[in-house]
Parts: C-alpha cells; sequence; structure tokens
C-alpha cells in the first residue's frame, strides 16, 4: 500500500483533522476496534506535540503525517519543522513530584499505547507502530 500523508499547519484546532484521518483509515483499513483507540490517542497526542513544543504553535510551520501499513503493522509517522528534543532525559510523569503537574504524559501515553516508538532526526521525527494481523 501506498503511504497516505496528512500535512496541517501548526494549529491546535487542526487536531480535528486528524481525528478525522484516523477515523477514515479505521473504515478503509478495517483496524480493529482493539487498537484504533490506542492508534487514536498516540497519533493525536504525537501531533499536539508537534504543534505545542516543536514548532511552538507557529502557523507557518507544518506537521507531517504519514501512515505506511504492510501486513503486520501500522506506521505513523509525525514530523515537525521544530530542532528536536531530549527523548532520552524526560521526566517520569508518574513520579510523586510530578503527579499533580499537569502536562508531560504525552510521550509516556505514546510508549504505553503504541506496540513500539521511535525517535528519529533528533526527535523532530516521531515513528509509532501498532502490530495487526
Amino acid at each position: 500500500m501506498n503511504p497516505i500523508r496528512l500535512t496541517i499547519p501548526s494549529i491546535i484546532e487542526n487536531i480535528r483533522l486528524v481525528e478525522s484521518f484516523i477515523e477514515n483509515t479505521q473504515r478503509e483499513l478495517g483496524i480493529s476496534d482493539d487498537i484504533y483507540g490506542n492508534i487514536m490517542i498516540a497519533v493525536t497526542e504525537s501531533v499536539n506535540n508537534a504543534i505545542k513544543h516543536g514548532n511552538h504553535n507557529d502557523i507557518t510551520k507544518n506537521v507531517n503525517l504519514t501512515l505506511y501499513k504492510d501486513d503486520h503493522q501500522l506506521r505513523f509517522v509525525v514530523q515537525d519543522q521544530g530542532e528536536g528534543f531530549d527523548f532520552d532525559n524526560l521526566p517520569d510523569p508518574t513520579a510523586p513530584e510530578n503527579i499533580l503537574k499537569p502536562g508531560g504524559r504525552g510521550i509516556f501515553l505514546m510508549k504505553n499505547l503504541s506496540d513500539e516508538v521511535n525517535f528519529n532526526n533528533n526527535g523532530s521525527e516521531v515513528e509509532l507502530l501498532f502490530y495487526v494481523d
């Protein structure tokens, strides 16, 4: 299958376009309800981070979302136009000192809802893998 791409300006309201992209993908590819919710949360969280932290809500910068599918996996790649980040040294959102903080759970969620998460290009690209049969 050819990759499916979506490019959006860094406006937080564009998350709804990502949600529609995932809903359409579920219908077209017959993604099971078992992993649909995980995909929806992990991918929208990744795009949200790209808009806010990668592109700093700069509407002149875009976020690219690409879906690759093969027989055994769905691979969503989210790219921003930022400098990246130190993904190896993130605070643990489950640590007592961080429990009450309002943010800082996005990557934790991505890692727990995806089968695999990879950070490329210094963190300006996130790859989320979901295994399917």
